[in-house]
């Protein structure tokens, strides 16, 4: 049989023993093959009457066969050196006696399934059997393929070739070919994240000279064995699909035939690398295919921004019905409208269909293959540019070519790119080389900003001239970050309106509060005294000798009072619509003539009867406005699919003794719980039947793990899309953990020694269940993440996230010190309650509060990209962690600034959002830049004017709100102290007396130049109130207007 690189899945020498036919899916395929032959007999199959495949003998070149695929996909491996002649009636095969033998298993499955006896002729000396049909295009190899050639010609009868039937029978997969391809798609994303892109990066850094059949070979390697890259796939199922291909320096090839040369990887400025690689997994292929930018050029940058819009057109077109040409016109049609220049450049189609072949050559994405997409084809969207040339006369960078490609699954509805986790954004294929030039490229970069987008570069490399400084690196970085933010929240504004809306459920209007149906519901009167119906939820007041019913909602306050003759009085004061706390209802505008009750006071000289009257109401109250408010989050959740439980699936995945955060309510013993893994989600259920809750895998938008270290604590955190009730409670944030430590206090009162033994015995045992426990959590996070990379979850985009310590710093973000701890996608803080989970996606800018010299703490203020959202503030981070954390934030790509006051952002937020476009012509955040307003003072003075708030007069109103505004959490340091106790002095000075202090420190500074209007200026400039400092404030940066 066959080698591995004939294109088979040839069996050990160990395993040709056990070989066995799979009896089942031969019937299944036998059956798809002679209905396919019928129904396409005169196109597809040209009309034969008889097929004959001829199948090679095993050769140690990598080639791709339409015999060798049919052996495969119709008996499991390849027989070669072996003639199958297909009949009406009959089957025949012409191989050596050994193969008869093995064959012999096929003939009562055939006969079963299409009727027709399967015929075994051992020797290569029988006589050919009379055929039509025959694959043109393979030359007969060997003795008996060359015989049955002669004898076929021979014959005298009309051939004609069945290459298009078997590329129509191979082209819609079955259940196990999809899984093959999966997997053997998930091989080539792993060679090419963990393998080839570090390899290229590290080449790059450290400037090493690399040549392209030398990463091939790598490459190569890491497929053969899958251990290199990290996937957990058996070597004996996998190979490779081509030699990887390696090309840059000027010469490229998007031909699938190029290989790659021995020239050194070229990578200096403007260059460009295409990396392509392919695997086979139990000899089922799949491909992709990346271009890589080192400081693209305007050309480059606008010609890959196309090529990925045109393939992703192309990928969107596979849709069953649609022709396969349609995904060829798909990709020009983008391609002439975003940039026509390029289509005489773009390639001649945008794929092929594969397989177990390579290159499915009747499936070809051209723009005249009329034939139809099909649910579970596999297709391999390849689309490039091929020689484009840059202005210069650098022969290695003056020619080059752009590739994508893709293996892609035609789905019953969409199509599901199967390689997708080989990110292809642009941020993670473009590289910074030059950072010396960076500066000078800045303003032509704004003025070529409409012909092509200015790509921002994924890693920040090391320039020719040495090492620059993390700090400057830092600074460049976020001047990039600032320009790229200030477009985005430009584009954002235009489209979003300002108008704001109130997402606030409606409340229970008051023609719902309905005490009793009828009167003779009302309960007879008592002696004419207050009374309390609790069935109903009603408070029945005596008023000119009748009992008159009031609902309890309609209840405001209720209050007891004793004067000094010992008679007491009982207030009630009555909800009232249309004050201020009480607006109108529906009801309460049909009947806008209705007269309301207000309040009403009672006399009574028992002040016993007093007091349980008023405790009556006040817990009738308690009870009905929980139930409503309860009632109110439940009709404001989001509807959840059903829970479908494993049963007879699989095992549920299972974590037991758990405790649960928020807690279920009741005045029950707490009890721990366990939690499962089931076909759609978690459940955790304690042994009370009404304490269960169920968290959907699909309602998860993030999920954490995070071991015990310092904490007391392992626990499970889920962060939610949508709110779901635990218990009574409305929540996004559903947490499990086990107490690896008890809280114990030693009652003896004396110190005991390092070296007590029972202590030493006591601390190990605590040692010992915080690794049991950690381990046990992991192997559980372990197992739901394999569950989770099932292709049913692949749009979910799930994995347990677990914190990084060593990036994390102190910090109030509520009411307490807490450690909160970046991850890979948030910021979080999951021990103490109210949780923190800030999705680092979701933030506009980071701002960096009272920042300054002898500071011991700062401020920290989150701004999301919903304007509507309040901002985050975390307080009180001690001034050590500042490095850290811009180093965290520069490293995420989020843009931070640096302010030496607290800022009034409610106050920013709404000049924003009432005049966005005030906002974009003044610079956008540009406002906040503290060291653009240092060099801008210095060096113009009648620069444009940076963001003022056209709201921002220093009027009374201002000032409360302002106040605010003010850091929660003040720092503990005998200087901040000092300078709170200033500003407690200067609150009430003027704005002359403060013009005269600040016109006098200007003087002394030899600073006479700035006149009136500019001081008045930079007051209007001041957002946030501070501590009112001794001097004035800085200058507002002066600033270009943002375009």
């Amino acid at each position: 049989m066959a080698d591995q690189r004939n294109g088979s899945g040839q069996p050990s020498n160990a395993a040709r023993n056990v070989y066995a036919i799979d009896v089942e899916k031969f019937k299944i395929r036998l059956k798809a093959f002679y209905s396919n032959w019928n129904e396409n007999k005169a196109g597809l199959w040209g009309s034969s009457d008889v097929i004959a495949i001829a199948t090679p003998p095993p050769s140690e070149d990598l080639r791709y066969l339409k015999s060798s695929a049919l052996n495969i996909w119709l008996l499991g491996y390849e027989f070669p050196e072996t003639v199958m002649v297909f009949m009406k009636r009959q089957i025949h095969f012409l191989c050596s006696q050994k193969k008869a033998s093995l064959l012999e298993v096929v003939k009562k499955p055939a006969r079963e399934v299409v009727g027709v006896d399967v015929m075994m002729h051992p020797g290569a000396d029988e006589q050919a059997a009379p055929v039509v049909g025959h694959i043109l295009r393979e030359a007969p190899e060997g003795n008996l393929l060359e015989t049955w050639s002669e004898k076929l010609k021979g014959a005298g009868f009309e051939l004609a070739d069945v290459t298009n039937g078997l590329s129509d029978l191979f082209a819609v997969k079955d259940a196990d070919e999809l899984i093959n391809v999966k997997k053997a798609a998930f091989l080539t994303c792993s060679v090419m994240n963990n393998v080839v892109v570090p390899k290229l990066e590290n080449a790059i850094d450290e400037e090493k000279n690399i040549t392209h059949s030398a990463l091939m070979d790598e490459a190569e390697k890491a497929i053969l064995d899958p251990t290199r890259a990290k996937a957990k796939l058996k070597a004996d199922n996998v190979d490779i699909c081509y030699p990887p291909i390696f090309q840059s320096g000027g010469e490229f090839d998007l031909k699938p035939s190029a290989a790659s040369n021995d020239e050194s990887l070229y990578y200096d400025s403007a260059s460009v690398i295409i990396i392509a690689v392919g695997s086979r997994y139990n000899s089922y292929c799949s491909n992709v295919a990346r271009t890589l930018m080192i400081d693209a050029t305007p050309l480059q940058s606008k010609a890959y921004a196309v090529l990925l819009k045109a393939q992703e057109a192309a990928i969107g077109a596979l849709k069953p019905g649609n022709k396969l040409s349609a995904a060829y016109l798909a990709a020009l049609s983008v391609v002439e409208k975003e940039a026509p220049e390029l289509v005489p450049n773009l390639s001649k189609s945008a794929g092929t269909g594969m397989g177990l072949e390579f290159r499915e050559s009747g499936l070809n994405l051209n723009a005249k293959n009329d034939r139809m997409v099909k649910a579970k084809m596999v297709l391999n969207v390849s689309l490039g540019f091929q020689n484009l040339h840059n202005q210069t006369k650098n022969p290695k960078i003056q020619n080059f070519s752009l590739l994508l490609a893709d293996t892609v699954i035609a789905g019953d509805q969409n199509p599901d790119v199967v390689t997708s986790k080989s990110s292809k954004a642009v941020k993670d294929v473009t590289y910074s080389f030059n950072e010396g030039e960076e500066e000078e490229q800045k303003p032509r970069a704004r003025a070529e900003m409409n012909g092509g987008e200015n790509l921002m570069s994924k890693t920040t490399l090391r320039s020719d001239n040495g090492e620059i400084s993390k700090e400057e690196l830092r600074r460049q970085h976020q001047a990039e970050l600032a320009r790229q933010k200030n477009e985005e929240t430009a584009r954002r504004l235009a489209g979003v309106g300002s108008a704001n809306g109130d997402s606030r459920a409606a409340s229970k209007t008051s023609a719902d509060l309905v005490a009793y149906k009828n009167v003779n519901d009302i309960p007879p009167a008592r002696d004419l005294m207050i009374q309390i119906d609790q069935k109903n939820e009603a408070v029945l007041l005596p008023i000119y000798g009748s009992m008159v019913p009031f609902h309890v909602s309609t209840i405001r306050t209720v209050s007891s009072q004793q004067d000094t003759n010992r008679t007491c009085y009982i207030r009630i004061i009555f909800n009232v619509p249309g004050t201020a706390f009480n607006p109108h209802d529906s009801n309460s505008l049909k009947h806008q003539g209705a007269i309301y009750l207000k309040e009403v006071s009672f006399r009574s000289k028992d002040p016993r009867h007093i007091s349980e009257v008023v405790q009556q109401i006040k817990t009738l109250r308690r009870h009905v406005m929980a139930r409503e408010s309860e009632r109110a989050e439940r009709a404001t959740l989001v509807s959840q699919e059903k829970l479908q439980l494993a049963g007879n699936r699989f095992k549920p995945i299972r974590l037991t003794d758990l405790w649960i955060r928020p807690v279920f309510g009741g005045r029950g013993r707490k009890l721990p719980g366990s939690l499962e893994a089931h076909v759609n989600g978690f459940r955790y259920s304690t042994s009370r039947a009404e304490e269960r809750v169920d968290v959907m895998y699909a309602n998860i938008k993030h999920a954490f793990f995070q071991p015990a270290e310092k904490e007391m604590i392992t626990l499970l955190h889920f962060h939610l899309h949508n709110h779901i009730m635990v218990g009574n409670k409305k929540t996004k944030d559903v947490q499990f953990y086990i107490e690896v430590m008890d809280v114990v206090q030693t009652l003896g009162g004396g110190k005991r020694s390092a070296y007590d033994p029972d202590e030493i015995e006591e601390e190990q045992r605590e040692r010992e269940r915080k690794n049991k426990t950690n381990m046990g959590f992991q192997s559980f996070v372990n197992r739901v993440n394999d569950l989770w990379t099932q292709p049913q979850f692949s749009g979910l985009d799930l994995e347990f996230d677990q914190p990084l310590r060593e990036l994390g710093f102190h910090g109030v973000p509520h009411k307490v010190t807490s450690f909160i701890v970046p991850t890979s996608s948030c910021l979080v803080e999951l021990v103490e309650t109210p949780f923190l989970v800030v999705t680092l996606g979701e933030i506009e800018i980071v701002n960096l509060e009272r920042v300054g010299l002898g500071q011991k703490n700062f401020d920290m203020t989150i701004v999301f990209k919903d304007f509507k959202r309040d901002v985050l503030r975390i307080d009180s981070i001690p001034s050590t962690a500042l490095d850290g954390i811009k180093e965290w934030l520069d490293t995420t790509d989020i843009k931070y600034y640096e302010s030496r006051l607290n800022l009034n952002w409610r106050q920013i937020l709404k000049t924003i959002t009432d005049d966005p476009q005030s906002f974009i012509d003044d610079g956008g955040w540009e406002f906040l830049n503290l060291e653009a307003s240092d060099s801008d003072s210095d060096n113009s003075e009648d620069s444009d004017q940076g963001y003022i708030p056209s709201d921002a007069e220093p009027d009374s109103e201002t000032e409360e709100e302002d106040s605010d505004s003010e850091s929660l959490v003040e720092s503990e340091d005998d200087e901040e102290d000092d300078s709170e106790e200033d500003s407690e002095e200067e609150k009430g000075k003027t704005w002359e007396e403060l013009e005269r202090e600040a016109s006098n420190a200007d003087k002394e500074k030899a600073n006479d130049s700035d006149s009136e209007q500019e001081r008045n200026r930079r007051k209007a400039k001041a957002f946030g109130k501070s501590r009112a400092p001794p001097r004035p404030a800085p200058r507002m940066p002066k600033r270009p207007k943002f375009r």
